[in-house]
């Protein structure tokens, strides 16, 4: 069967379709957001893909994967093994990073185990572990390495060390040694005589090795002899002996020589020097989730939490005054503590009725961290009224707050805390996650976390040079586990993916990327005849790297699967085998196939949407006319924002090369650039984070590293809004998020039968008790949990999907009861509340956003990333503030070209009405309508982090330096 055969799907909003997707093919879904795409995909072909394989195992089995209910769709036939790639599945771990998830770090740690090369932790001298024979063959050697000009031997002294650097006398040892035929010991590099008279001081270290034997090697030495020799050592050496090479000027062996030079060997992994053993070296030291290799300070996050000191301290005030945030009435208190606080100040001097500020930097240390164990007489009256003294040290505010979290098992307290309380580097492995004795395990003179932090670019080329570097035997070993580590990186290479370290958080990854690396482990496993299904991979690519990743989806296809991706993409549209295009409207009005075929059929038909973007019969453009037509009400910007802008001075964080960009105010402005040229990291990760630390002191995530900001007084607030669900929830939706549904209770509650009801605002709600079904709570559905099958959702039969009670219901506003209105679309509540100013505002702003289809209670898990973004825009655009910053990241994920126009006309409403707006993004549509572009490169990961070009698309485009500039001069023709 060469094709795959769907008949009646009515999954979500799809109206009973019957569609043939021809099988070992690249199969694009397209259309608006909304209009049943992904129900198709996901919920119909991929889900049943699934339930049949889950089906076919044991119901022992199934209970522990747990089973998938069956789509709404009458037949399915031809259909393959299915495997989802999708953006959701992204691991919030924090102990999951690229190299786990693409299995090259398991690799990397067998590699490591194999023919790592360890060292001491602490003195870096390379320690192995010897068999006796072949430290007899290395002692047997040094004849030829040791050899002294105008010598034919060497002469040695095989010594066992008994004592290292202990305090003592040592006297019944020497007694004992005598007893068992020794006659001589080196003590602290000097060699006596048993014999002789010596007194070792007790309160001094010592380091005592004893005397095995003395000997010339030579061409005729004596292999038993030295074999013997050299067990005794290791015997009396606990495993380890030291061979002493004489340097003294003498044609005979000294009595006691002066001048010689050591060479240690063990049988075990253990420095001689140091007296540090290593454990075994396994692969599983290396795994920083397991107590075996994790760094025992963090655990094997590579970070740890702290209190902050820049949040614990308020410059401007005294101690007695607050100065001190969390403990702010330390100063007036009566407790043990804030007793032995002042105890602690009295003894070292700092003032409770002085400015934080006018602190030494030793006081202000002092106050943060203490001193330690020194204890403090501390006066006062106990519980009884009995005055007291108790003996009590002081370990600093800092402290105190990090023993109080740790302890605590209140979440309230612990959430009090959180407001003081950063994450910083792990002191003990800076950041590496592992014990320092698998990080002094390396190879070419890198450690298993140094090659996790290169680039994937980069460490593959440390792969591809390493069987240079090693002995013949470790390239034999190593030969297989370095083949499998060159296959998964080559992969990533060619998806794009090369700016990525290997130690880089899975949970830091965009969707795209995210689904671009389980893309290339896919093609690495080499399946064939099977159903990929991809949730547009191209998010986050930019389109110098759109040609990598559809050359990815053809190797796929070329394998002999069927790949069916649900994209917007045109480029990779352009490249499909087959395209089906969704609609013709989303939610109600969409779930029908408005085209189906090749790229060119789809073109050429008239009903399909996407075909008259594609054919260029129409285009996306947005300007400043555009909207003030449709808008009357668009105010001039405001005078103060003119010129002004928000400027960002020697960025430094992760690539970013000492950057200094300047971001116009009251203007649209797009942050453009190759995949991992440091866009996310200068928007996201600096401005954002230190405009939000500007207004919000306690805001949580500290920005990353940078001189200095200024402009940030220009403006009022700052918003990121993405594309993450407004609410988790089905009692989340739409009306509740934007605030309608507070204006909908209040007309109810000001009717006539609810009030003489004696009914409020209150009753109308289905969060709280009074007017929601407490069967279901609220909901409108239950939940049935199945001990062998998947949870049921049913309808609460009480209430019969409504959510609230039959006295709530019976109150009626034109006829309609609460329920009835929240079954409303937006495009007929708006018609409905016509005459209510405040509300018919906040439903109009939902419907300029392309929304009016959305019902006012559909709840919020069911809506789509693009539609989720644009509620939280239109609740924005309702409130008319001016002087706010909106920061989005890539907006165009999951929008067609008509949502995209939407969008845009969204995004220009908010610059106008006296707003600023900065977007991270790839899509040329979205550039070529900016006012203004901040370009990135010139290419990702080490070789990015500096700013190529800046100004007006036009300028871009011919700016020869810029890849965005070649792509968008192509679009502005």
């Amino acid at each position: 069967m060469d094709k795959i055969t769907i008949k009646g799907a009515r999954e979500h909003n799809l109206k009973n379709l019957d569609l043939e997707i021809p099988k070992n093919k690249l199969v694009i879904f397209t259309g608006l957001s909304g209009s049943g795409k992904s129900s198709l995909a996901f919920d119909t072909v991929y889900a049943e893909g699934q339930r049949r394989y889950v089906e076919s195992l044991s119901s022992y089995a199934r209970q522990f994967l747990g089973t998938m209910k069956k789509p709404d769709v009458d037949l399915i036939e031809g259909l393959s093994p299915a495997i989802s790639i999708d953006q959701k599945s992204t691991s919030h771990n924090p102990r999951s990073t690229v190299g786990t998830v693409t299995e090259i770090y398991d690799y990397l740690r067998l590699l490591f185990a194999r023919v790592g090369h360890p060292h001491c932790p602490k003195c870096g001298r390379e320690i192995a572990r010897q068999s006796k024979e072949q430290i007899v063959d290395s002692v047997l050697k040094l004849q030829e390495t040791h050899q002294e000009p105008g010598r034919k031997d060497v002469r040695i002294l095989i010594l066992a060390p008994v004592v290292k650097d202990r305090r003592g006398e040592y006297t019944d040892l020497f007694a004992s040694l005598k007893k068992r035929g020794y006659n001589k010991v080196r003590i602290d590099g000097k060699i006596y005589n048993l014999t002789d008279e010596f007194v070792l001081i007790k309160t001094n270290k010592h380091t005592i090795e004893l005397v095995i034997d003395a000997i010339v090697l030579s061409k005729d030495t004596e292999r038993t002899r030295l074999a013997t020799d050299v067990e005794q050592a290791l015997q009396f050496g606990d495993g380890e002996m030291i061979v002493a090479v004489i340097k003294d000027a003498s044609f005979t062996l000294p009595e006691k020589p002066e001048e010689m030079e050591d060479q240690l060997f063990s049988e075990k992994f253990a420095c001689p020097v140091d007296n540090i053993s290593l454990p075994e070296i396994e692969p599983r030291i290396f795994s920083f989730n397991t107590p075996h290799g994790a760094c025992p300070t963090c655990a094997g996050l590579g970070r740890v939490l702290n209190a902050d000191p820049d949040l614990i301290l308020n410059d401007n005030l005294t101690i007695n005054e607050g100065g001190i945030i969390p403990f702010f009435n330390i100063g007036t208190n009566d407790t043990w503590f804030s007793r032995t606080f002042k105890t602690f100040c009295d003894d070292n001097d700092i003032p409770l009725n002085k400015r934080i500020s006018e602190l030494t930097e030793e006081q202000k240390h002092l106050l943060l961290y203490g001193t330690g164990g020194k204890k403090y007489l501390v006066e006062g009256e106990n519980r009884f009224g009995r005055e007291t003294v108790i003996e009590e040290s002081f370990r600093g505010i800092a402290m105190e707050l990090k023993r109080r979290y740790n302890e605590s098992e209140s979440q309230f307290i612990k959430t009090q805390i959180d407001k003081f309380m950063r994450f910083d580097t792990c002191p003990e492995c800076n950041g590496g996650r592992l014990k320092k004795e698998a990080l002094s395990v390396t190879l070419k003179e890198k450690s298993i976390i140094d090659v996790s932090r290169m680039s994937i670019e980069k460490s593959l080329t440390f792969i591809n040079d390493l069987p240079d570097a090693i002995s013949s035997r470790e390239k034999e070993i190593s030969k297989m586990i370095l083949r499998e580590i060159r296959e998964r990186l080559q992969f990533l290479v060619d998806v794009g993916l090369e700016y990525l370290t290997l130690q880089r958080g899975a949970a830091t990854l965009s969707g795209g990327e995210a689904q671009r690396i389980r893309l290339a482990s896919q093609i690495g496993s080499g399946l064939t005849g099977v159903l990929y299904v991809l949730d547009e991979p191209s998010i986050g690519l930019h389109q110098r790297d759109n040609s990598k990743l559809i050359d990815t989806l053809k190797k796929l296809r070329d394998l002999g699967n069927t790949v069916l991706v649900v994209e917007h993409d045109q480029e990779t549209m352009e490249a499909s085998d087959y395209l089906f295009d969704f609609g013709p409207g989303a939610g109600e009005q969409g779930g029908h196939i408005v085209s189906a075929g090749t790229i060119e059929e789809v073109k050429k038909d008239k009903n399909s949407i996407t075909g008259k973007y594609l054919s260029g019969r129409k285009k996306i453009q947005i300007n400043k006319s555009t909207v003030e037509k449709k808008d009357e009400s668009i105010v001039s910007p405001l005078a103060n924002l003119e010129k002004a802008s928000v400027k960002i001075i020697g960025a430094t964080e992760h690539n970013l090369k000492n950057v200094t960009a300047e971001f116009p105010l009251n203007e649209f402005v797009v942050v453009t650039g190759v995949s991992g040229s440091g866009k996310s990291t200068l928007v996201n990760d600096i401005l954002y984070h230190a405009l939000m630390q500007k207004k919000n002191p306690y805001h949580p995530q500290k920005p990353g590293e940078f001189l200095e900001m200024q402009g940030s007084e220009y403006l009022k607030n700052v918003f990121a809004i993405d594309q993450t669900p407004i609410g988790r929830t089905p009692r989340s939706n739409p009306a509740t998020y934007t605030g309608a549904f507070g204006y909908i209770r209040q007309i109810f509650a000001s009717t006539k039968e609810a009030k003489l009801r004696g009914y409020g605002p209150g009753r109308f709600s289905f969060n709280v008790k009074g007017g929601r079904c407490e069967a279901c709570e609220g909901e409108g559905q239950i939940k049935i949990e199945m001990q062998f099958m998947p949870d049921v959702y049913i309808t609460c039969e009480v209430c019969q999907g409504k959510q609230y009670n039959s006295e709530a219901l019976e109150v009626l506003f034109n006829d309609k009861s609460i329920a009835d209105v929240l079954q409303m679309s937006v495009g007929e509540a708006l018609q409905f509340f016509s005459f209510m100013p405040g509300l018919a505002h906040r439903l109009a702003t939902l419907q300029d956003v392309g929304l009016s289809y959305i019902k006012l209670g559909q709840p919020a898990p069911t809506l789509s990333g693009g539609e989720a973004q644009r509620v939280k825009l239109a609740t924005e655009l309702s409130k008319k503030g001016r002087n706010a910053l909106y920061v989005l990241d890539e907006p165009t994920t999951g929008l067609h070209f008509v949502d995209l126009e939407k969008l845009l006309y969204v995004l220009r409403r908010l610059v106008d009405v006296g707003n600023s707006v900065i977007v991270i993004e790839h899509n040329l549509d979205v550039i070529k309508n900016a006012d203004y572009i901040i370009d990135l490169g010139p290419e990702g990961g080490e070789k990015g982090g500096e700013i190529v070009a800046t100004g007006t698309p036009s300028e871009i485009a011919a700016n020869p330096n810029s890849w965005t500039g070649k792509f968008l001069k192509n679009v502005l023709k």
